[in-house]
């Protein structure tokens, strides 16, 4: 049978669709298994030999790109459709498919229990149920076998080769740092994250490597490295294949509650987690990353005032970014 897997964003709500579809493509081996989704996004699922790739092009109109990518998909002559995304545009998708005879399954997104945790706080409510247990869930309903057992995407040669080439062999001590974030309170102050820089790259035989995306990350990540000795950034500079691949020669990661700490996760990689206006409860904790890992103000009964993050505090103070760079340093250094 052909399966038809959607979800088109974000960088980490997609890598935490990896662990499921690497248990699909192993568990089903005589079926097959098309991920829909952004072009860039390919280099998560390298390795799978029952799985392809369809880049999803929605830059047109928002009916002209879904119509035509429906067409394009209608091609595969889908068995079944699983929406893990659960968005107008997949509704759609489903729907023209259902018209067809081709069966839909989509997501439960857990909205309620969302909107629950951040009324009442984290310590008022429960764990919720774990993202990647969601996009399980859509898979079982449809009939299909999952498992827990995805540790690590198998090694990309030519993606390592690439990053060999380009950084060298690796040092004795290299570490990740990935300090920005979408969200305004998911990050920390630039003074904090300067000092926890400055920490790493002073000591002997240790390199920092700087992760981040977008245009002004990607400039100020770029002063940081001329500032500070032995860091390197590598924001805009690689495709995601090279850059996962660069991740699993690291010891370890430092980064905030964002797409970083499910990339590190694809490759085995422990990541210490800051989180500030968000909470782990809410489901988006890193694929079997350990929880002594997290950092976090467990004492503010504000947290979480988002799921994903706000540009906005309601106090107006953002006290929950009030982590400094020692506790950071402390915890990797524990690692």
């Amino acid at each position: 049978m052909t399966y038809l897997i959607l979800r088109f964003s974000s960088l980490g709500d997609v890598a935490m669709t990896v662990p499921v579809i690497a248990s699909l493509s192993a568990l089903q081996p005589d079926d097959q298994f098309i991920v829909v989704s952004q072009k860039r996004l390919q280099g998560m699922f390298y390795g799978m030999p029952n799985v392809h790739f369809h880049e999803a092009d929605l830059r047109d109109g928002w009916w002209k790109s879904t119509l035509r990518l429906h067409g394009e998909l209608a091609a595969y002559k889908p068995d079944v459709v699983l929406d893990m995304q659960d968005v107008p545009r997949t509704w759609l998708l489903r729907l023209l498919f259902r018209v067809h005879g081709v069966r839909g399954y989509s997501i439960d997104r857990g909205r309620t229990g969302k909107r629950v945790i951040t009324w009442l706080g984290a310590r008022y409510s429960g764990m919720l149920v774990h993202e990647t247990g969601r996009y399980a869930d859509v898979c079982r309903r449809a009939g299909l076998a999952t498992s827990s057992s995805f540790t690590s995407l198998p090694v990309n040669e030519a993606a390592a080769q690439a990053v060999t080439e380009r950084y060298g062999e690796a040092w004795a001590h290299e570490v990740g740092i990935a300090p920005f974030a979408k969200s305004k309170s998911n990050m920390l102050p630039y003074q904090t994250v300067k000092e926890v820089i400055h920490y790493f790259s002073s000591q002997p035989k240790t390199r920092v490597f700087l992760f981040g995306a977008g245009r002004i990350e990607t400039e100020m990540l770029r002063q940081w490295a001329e500032v500070f000795p032995n860091v390197v950034s590598v924001a805009g500079e690689l495709p995601l294949e090279s850059e996962l691949e660069l991740m699993r020669r690291l010891e370890g990661m430092i980064c905030m509650d964002s797409a970083n700490q499910h990339l590190c996760s694809l490759v085995g990689l422990r990541a210490v987690s800051v989180w500030c206006a968000t909470h782990p409860k809410t489901g988006f904790y890193g694929w079997k990353q350990d929880p002594h890992d997290i950092i976090q103000m467990d004492s503010l009964s504000c947290r979480p005032c988002s799921v994903h993050g706000t540009n906005h505090c309601r106090f107006r103070n953002f006290a929950c970014k009030a982590i400094m760079a020692e506790q950071i340093i402390e915890r990797y250094r524990r690692m």
